[in-house]
């Protein structure tokens, strides 16, 4: 096994339910992670809870086990706790993703039957604000609570948190929780090269948004995320500059879309606000690319893997003191940061659009040296494989 000295001798195992980008960051997360740690470590692979023969398996860079579909909502596979512990020995430690899925608690029972180390990442799911939100679910998960999560968190060898606000925020969900906590920077690749192309395919689907001072939102479409304050903000923001446009680029959550579509025309801001649904590769890129400035205002965001796409892009973010790594942001001078209100979300649009050119060049600066000096991958990685052998020495 790796000592405290010895992060290269590390073979490690991540467990995560799913790898579709459609879910949201945390695929995105893992398959950064996997890749990143595997320079640094001896191997990594992932394990998933995905169909075999699923497309966003295809072009995966680390080594991936795709263990089939699990069952329910809860993701229920008997397959993951087997397969760990039929491949113990081949593995120094197991990292979790998630907490309310099969996939931690089988890692848990796997990991101490075998005498391995295993760490969560809890990745923003214990956030408070679900408790808020929905009191109901969260009144459901008190039945779990106590016999699965807290017992996964409780004998973890470390629990990793991304950011202090994120460690912070864990302990105010339940009030029975335990944990041995560690605060890790999960790392982002600079993006790929060639802007000029990626702004080309950008603008070839949306050509009429050519000229225009584009607010970019890309996130998933979810209650959480503050959509509608955005788009409320951005009625009164749209009166003082013709030339501005928002860009609401994501997948759908339930009906999501439809809400903000109606909120959009309600608002008169049907030509102002263009909704393009999921975008990956070129296209992706191409939207921070000819963006002016990234905006979230979300009400729980644990990392924001999205925040940290644009400023490796050089653009400056507008985002809520929910972002998790808001304080990061502010010290660096890479955005502005407001409150999860209404109030705040306006006051971070009229706040932007008061800056001079030369306020915004220099905004943008900071946010490409505030992605390099916290978030650059590999650096994050190192750091990871060195928590994990002084969690376990």
């Amino acid at each position: 096994m790796a000592t405290p000295a010895d992060p290269g001798s590390l073979r490690v195992v991540n467990v995560v339910a799913t790898l579709d980008p459609r879910a949201g960051g945390v695929p995105a997360a893992v398959l950064q992670l996997g890749e990143s740690i595997g320079r640094v470590v001896r191997q990594s692979t992932i394990v998933t809870l995905d169909p075999p023969d699923s497309v966003w398996l295809r072009d995966a860079d680390v080594p991936t086990v795709a263990l089939g579909r699990g069952r329910l909502k809860y993701r229920y596979n008997p397959h993951v706790r087997d397969w760990l512990a039929a491949n113990a020995t081949s593995f120094d430690a197991v990292i979790a993703h998630g907490i309310w899925e099969y996939g931690a608690l089988a890692a848990r029972r796997a990991s101490r039957d075998a005498g391995l180390p295993y760490f969560v990442f809890t990745h923003g799911m214990l956030d408070p604000w679900f408790k808020r939100a929905y009191p109901l679910k969260h009144a459901k998960k008190w039945v779990y609570w106590p016999w699965g999560t807290y017992r996964i968190l409780r004998d973890a060898t470390a629990v990793f948190f991304t950011s202090e606000e994120e460690r912070r925020l864990a302990r105010e969900s339940f009030c029975l929780y335990r944990a041995r906590e560690a605060v890790v920077k999960l790392g982002l690749a600079r993006p790929p090269g060639g802007p000029e192309s990626q702004a080309a395919a950008f603008y070839e689907g949306y050509d009429q948004l050519r000229g225009k001072r584009i607010l970019l939102f890309l996130s998933r479409l979810h209650r959480k995320k503050g959509c509608d304050l955005l788009i409320r903000a951005f009625a009164d923001a749209a009166r003082l500059d013709p030339d501005l446009h928002l860009v609401v680029a994501g997948p759908d959550e339930g009906e999501e879309r439809s809400k903000l579509e109606a909120l959009t025309m309600e608002r008169g801001l049907d030509a102002r606000v263009t909704f393009t649904g999921m975008l990956s590769g070129d296209v992706k890129w191409g939207a921070y690319r000819v963006a002016d400035a990234f905006v979230l205002t979300s009400h729980a965001e644990n990392y924001g893997l999205v925040v940290v796409e644009a400023l490796a892009c050089g653009l400056p973010v507008l985002i809520t003191d929910k972002v998790n790594i808001w304080r990061e942001i502010a010290e660096a001078r890479a955005g502005l940061v407001e409150a999860d209100t209404l109030e705040g979300a306006e006051r971070l649009l009229e706040r932007w659009l008061r800056l001079t050119p030369n306020e915004r060049q220099r905004m943008g600066r900071q946010a490409l040296l505030c992605y390099e000096r916290q978030f650059e991958l590999d650096a994050a990685a190192r750091a990871t494989a060195d928590t994990m052998c002084r969690y376990m020495g």
